[in-house]
């Protein structure tokens, strides 16, 4: 009875997740979608805990249980209290870390158990219930050997270790470029290495299948596969950064499946296999929006890098044009259409808040206001929706790049508000720029760009923006959240 109550909970908790993880498709169901799919892991957490049983011994162990989950739940709220919308990438990239950590210490501990059981007569018998189980829940048909189970059992565990291995390092490499702590490094041959590294680590994953009593061969697979994560993601940098977040999302999920596989927990193996097929779909789309080559990303060959940077950006660009806060209101103010391009400085500024009160404002004089979004404007994707949903601003004034880029050429006014490289030009007529090749939001063809920045230092791709020396680019320099509340005073006094 026990066991059907606990399959009733696997079977809410899945159905929990795919619910969320449809609601997270709209910035004004996201929220709640998060909410759903606790509510589904609560269940599924707390229904393991006191109905799983083997062969009629239930967990036990409550003490360590409890522990850990209180632990986590202090540490995950605080930090989800504490931490600022601007540094939600670097918050998302080391939560992943950790889940692919999480993976890699079962395939580890679960190894152990299964290689180390005992006497060889103790292995066998284990072999033999595993054996049992899988017979009493198939079709004679698909009965399978002791051995092949064992054989099963070692490939999901060298498949968790290398995929959760190498998500644990890159996720941290990750977190500490967002977070400024870590800069892009590159050197000759670094592509060929990656795909030796990863070569080599397959292939003593193979070699463990073979021969499971060669135990150290799986700290070999560990210390090649962290290598590995850290070499993969550390030369990428710029735009590419949210390519490389979704990709390493996809490796966590893939590698909980594999925890789910050895511990035969169906809601784990559900959720790891929605995690790693929606991180998959996310980076494909990714990619494709960044014109990018999906090889080149589990290579590590691609991004911004030091060198590439130095090489763009070195010419002569010339002068930039001012604009008054008074000048800008007035322009914005007689306009007929106005498209706003949020960028990570208004994330930096927090500044959602005073753009949804310009936008208001200047609806009451009769312009159209919309939202152009870049699919990796910010530092990860979707961030910019967030922060506007948050800011209850209308999903329907939300464009996406190719609708706005149809539209720029009828509008009055482009407002830029910390958008940098998504807006960049070099994009499309700089061969030797980092960026080149990545589709951007076609601001030039306004009839007025007007641009809010600190000051004129590059983006996050380290390059100069041509569109900044433009003759129709004027820059209003200052703290998003203080010009926008300059120019909602401004506008309303005209």
């Amino acid at each position: 009875m026990e066991l059907n109550i606990l399959t009733l909970c696997y079977l809410i908790a899945s159905v929990t997740f795919i619910v969320g993880l449809k609601m997270l498709s709209n910035p004004a169901s996201a929220r709640k979608g998060n909410l759903v799919a606790a509510a589904g892991m609560t269940i599924a957490i707390f229904g393991t805990i006191f109905l799983y049983e083997e062969e009629g011994v239930k967990l036990g162990n409550y003490a360590w249980i409890f522990g850990g989950l209180v632990i986590g739940a202090v540490v995950g709220t605080l930090a989800a209290k504490k931490v600022k919308m601007t540094a939600m990438p670097e918050m998302v990239s080391l939560f992943n870390g950790m889940g692919g950590a999480c993976a890699m210490l079962i395939s580890i501990v679960e190894f152990n158990h299964l290689v180390h059981a005992g006497p060889a007569t103790q292995q066998k018998d284990l072999l033999v219930k595993l054996s049992e189980f899988l017979s009493s829940n198939a079709p004679a048909a698909y009965t399978v050997s002791p051995e092949l189970s064992f054989k099963l059992k070692i490939v999901g565990i060298v498949l968790g270790l290398l995929i959760g291995s190498v998500s644990f390092a890159g996720s941290m490499v990750a977190w500490g470029k967002l977070s400024g702590k870590v800069k892009d490094r590159s050197f000759p041959g670094q592509n060929i290495l990656n795909l030796v590294l990863l070569a080599i680590a397959i292939g003593a994953c193979v070699y463990l299948v073979v021969k499971p009593e060669h135990n150290l061969v799986i700290y070999v697979i560990l210390a090649l596969a962290l290598l590995y994560g850290v070499l993969f993601v550390m030369p990428i940098g710029g735009a590419d950064m949210p390519v490389v977040i979704s990709l390493l999302n996809s490796f966590t999920g893939v590698a909980a499946a594999c925890g789910g596989f050895l511990y035969d927990n169906k809601v784990m193996l559900t959720g790891g296999i929605l995690v790693g097929a929606a991180g998959t779909l996310l980076t494909i789309l990714m990619c494709k929006a960044m014109n990018r080559s999906l090889k080149n990303v589990l290579i590590g060959s691609f991004g911004g890098g030091n060198s590439a940077a130095a090489g763009s950006g070195s010419k002569e660009q010339g002068s930039y044009k001012e604009i008054s806060l008074s000048d800008a209101a007035m322009v914005m103010s007689y306009a007929n259409k106005v498209i706003i391009v949020p960028g990570y400085g208004l994330a930096v500024a927090q500044a959602q808040h005073a753009c949804h009160e310009l936008e208001k404002i200047l609806n009451e004089k009769g312009v159209e206001v919309t939202y152009a979004i870049h699919p990796v404007a910010g530092r990860m994707p979707g961030h910019m929706n967030v922060l506007l949903a948050e800011a209850d601003v209308p999903y329907e004034k939300l464009q996406e790049m190719e609708q706005a880029n149809d539209e720029f050429k009828t509008t009055d006014v482009v407002l830029i508000l910390g958008a940098n490289d998504v807006v960049n030009p070099a994009a499309k007529n700089d061969p030797s720029s980092p960026i080149y090749g990545m589709p951007i939001l076609e601001v030039e063809q306004a009839k007025t760009v007007i641009v809010n920045k600190r000051s004129m230092k590059p983006g996050y791709a380290g390059i100069e923006n041509d569109l900044f020396f433009q003759p129709k680019t004027s820059m209003l320099f200052g703290d998003a959240k203080k010009v926008l509340q300059d120019l909602c005073a401004e506008v309303k006094a005209i």
